[in-house]
């Protein structure tokens, strides 16, 4: 199950709600104290950031993998809807302030982190994001990731209902987004399910994947999924979903919508899968939804943000979807799947 620890910081009384929060996080995963306590400090940065400038926000931590679940990670993301920062990097520069503060705050969270970047957009707001893992993993979460995402539950739910997984391998990547009926505990039991599915039959074709899965969810409430197979080396992706999971792929200067036939994996009679083939060169974006992104959304401009790490791009289309006065109506689940160029006996250059 994808566990994420979610609140809203409105005001500078709940900055030390979100340090307790995201330590106690951290501590659930297995990080030790010393890496709890820079999980801690980190929140606590960037909760005052969103209080100061931006009149509060949106705060996120979520567990997350390695591509083949060896290793884990706790990826913090503060969103907000305010000025935004004009000048990124002179933010990150100790001694920098645009108000009567040391001004050493994103420069202290970069330090602390494993991994560390903002993305900010001035008029519309600015996403941070901060990964912490123990030491001897840190080779697998320091750098800017291919495949990434974003969870927020329904409700404040512990488990979100919607799962992002992924295997590497064989030079390519098999990329799953599902969606577990309703929400709650089954629901995220039902998505838990795909995606020990994925992890163990990564290797078939995505039409496979989603008969096998259908088989093994028949105990569950059943899913939606979107599967996605990208080959980066033979410019090759294959899409493929049963329900309502969203996808907008980018290439050739233009979005396309990638339809997945109706029905509900793990329940009733599953339909025959159709492939999507698309080329898949460098500078492609795939994005994939859950329906607790506003239908009314749209994609254009997300390709701007290309050269950010993939949850970086995916929390800021959430942000840019939305506003901080709408409530969500389901759990949510944005991820953003970028061409790579993949060294020379490279597994994976993903995250989920």
């Amino acid at each position: 199950m994808t566990r994420v620890w979610e609140l809203s910081v409105t005001d500078a009384t709940l900055v030390s709600h979100a340090a307790r929060m995201a330590g106690n996080a951290a501590r659930s995963i297995g990080l030790d104290e010393v890496r709890a306590a820079a999980v801690a400090l980190t929140a606590s940065e960037l909760a005052t950031n969103m209080c100061r400038y931006a009149a509060g926000g949106r705060f996120v931590a979520e567990e997350v993998q390695d591509p083949w679940g060896t290793a884990r990670a706790l990826q913090v993301l503060a969103l907000d809807h305010g000025p935004g920062i004009p000048d990124v990097a002179r933010a990150m520069s100790d001694g920098f302030s645009t108000v009567d503060s040391l001004g050493t705050g994103l420069g202290a969270c970069q330090r602390a982190a494993d991994f560390f970047e903002v993305q900010s957009t001035p008029g519309r707001g600015t996403v941070a994001l901060a990964r912490f893992t123990r030491p001897s993993d840190r080779a697998l979460f320091e750098k800017r990731v291919a495949v990434g995402g974003v969870h927020v539950p329904l409700g404040g739910e512990a488990d979100s209902g919607d799962t992002l997984a992924f295997r590497s391998g064989g030079g390519s990547r098999m990329v799953m987004l599902a969606d577990g009926l309703g929400h709650g505990e089954a629901a995220a039991e039902a998505s838990a399910a795909a995606a020990r599915c994925l992890r163990e039959n990564g290797r078939h074709s995505p039409v496979t994947l989603l008969r096998g899965m259908h088989k093994e969810l028949r105990r569950t409430r059943g899913v939606a999924v979107a599967l996605a197979e990208v080959d980066d080396s033979r410019q090759r992706l294959t899409f493929c979903g049963i329900g309502n999971i969203g996808a907008r792929l980018y290439r050739g200067g233009r979005w396309e919508t990638l339809l997945s036939s109706p029905g509900i994996v793990g329940a009733f009679t599953l339909r025959t899968p159709v492939p999507v083939l698309r080329d898949w060169t460098p500078g492609d974006m795939l994005v994939l939804h859950s329906d607790g992104l506003p239908s009314r959304w749209r994609p254009e401009g997300t390709e701007l943000l290309y050269d950010h790490d993939a949850a970086v791009i995916a929390a800021a289309l959430f942000r840019d979807s939305g506003s901080a006065a709408r409530p969500l109506r389901d759990d949510t689940c944005v991820a953003v799947v970028k061409h790579t160029v993949r060294e020379e006996g490279e597994e994976g250059a993903a995250l989920a």
